[in-house]
This record gives C-alpha cells, structure tokens and sequence, in this order.
C-alpha cells in the first residue's frame, strides 16, 4: 500500500477562533502553530501547507506566567551599528499587544518560503472584534 501524499488541490481548508482570554501565550502560541501547519490532521504532509486560518481574538488579555512581564525582552536591529533596541513584555503588551502572539507563533513555524506562507493564515486582535465573520470560524478550545 503506497505512502499518502497531499496536494495542493486535494487540501481543504477551515477557520478557527480561539479566544486568548486568560490563556498562557506560549500554550495558545503551540496550538496556533500545530493548526497553521495542518499537524492535526490525518492527511498532514510536510511539503505541502495542509494546514488551516486561525483568528485569534483577546490578546491583550493573554497571560504571561511567571515574571516574564518583567523580565522577558523583545528585540529588534535596525540593520545599523548600535541599531539594537530592546523592550520589556509589559511596554509591548501596552503598545503593541499584538506582536506578543505574533512573534510566539512566528517562532514556532518552519523558517523558510511555506512558513512564511503557513504565518499569512493567522490573524490576530488585540479586542474581541474580527471582521473574519463571514468564514464562520469554529471556536477552538486551548487545553
């Protein structure tokens, strides 16, 4: 019997909502990204983006365990000498709460074209609002 292969035409393609609400960002992060490569389902293929659109609502809300809001720096260079700017979980979550679960999802993809490609299918709000309505995402629970 022959190894299943997917293709690209074969694979079919839902939303999710998961709700961040007092949930742990690197809990929520891990689910986001086993969604976005499709390693949920039986015909997963590591070539082939089999995966599905996840929208992600409350992330301001998020929790952050034990003193990361203190301690846990984000960083960015400028591509210039001295270029390095840092700042604390607590600035970026008042800022930008956003980048949070961006860049914890982002990490946790493949770095090469197909996660660029896997990372498009995420969306992320900082409210409870998402004009992503009319795909009807199902709710996704975070164990």
């Amino acid at each position: 019997m022959p190894t299943y292969v997917a293709t690209p035409t074969s694979v079919t393609s839902r939303w999710h909502l998961i709700d961040a609400e007092g949930q742990v960002l690197g809990r929520v992060a891990s689910h986001t990204a086993r969604l976005l490569q499709g390693k949920h389902k039986a015909t997963y293929t590591p070539f082939i983006d089999t995966g599905d659109h996840v929208v992600i609502v409350n992330v301001a809300k998020v929790r952050l365990t034990g003193n990361k809001e203190e301690q846990k720096m984000y960083r960015r260079h400028s591509g210039y000498s001295g270029g390095l700017r840092e700042v604390r979980a607590k600035v970026v979550r008042q800022r930008q709460p956003v980048r949070l679960m961006e860049e914890a999802v982002r990490g946790m993809l493949p770095k090469s074209k197909l996660g660029d490609a896997m990372f498009r299918k995420v969306k992320v709000y900082a409210g409870d609002t998402h004009p992503h309505k009319a795909q009807q995402p199902t709710p996704f629970e975070v164990a």
